[in-house]
């Protein structure tokens, strides 16, 4: 593999996600990116020749030719004053959330 993510490139992601990574969490993240880039790089050496591209995952077929989509009908969700009542916080119409971005 010959594309390896940097510190630089770990500072940089987190500076435009606005994140506050500690030096141990910058060191994690680029150990785990690193070992994504190398897990894709082993996935590019496979030998995908004779496999039809898909552009999704729909279009594959089950056993027995039969296509993985399910009908499209309507179902019936989640009540809504059950769900309600296990929020912590509501107005009964939507759940309420601190709010989580200060700029």
């Amino acid at each position: 593999m010959s594309a390896k993510v940097t510190v630089e490139d770990v500072e940089r992601v987190a500076e435009l996600a606005n994140l506050e990574l500690t030096p141990g969490e910058t060191e994690s993240m680029l150990h785990d990116l690193n070992a994504i880039l190398e897990h894709v790089a082993q996935l590019n050496e496979l030998d995908t020749s004779g496999v039809e591209p898909l552009a999704q995952v729909s279009e594959l077929k089950g056993a027995g030719g039969t296509s993985l989509r399910r009908p499209d009908e309507r179902q019936a969700s989640l009540d809504r004053a059950a769900v309600m009542r296990e929020a912590p916080e509501t107005d009964q119409v939507f759940f309420k959330v601190p709010k989580v971005i200060e700029r």
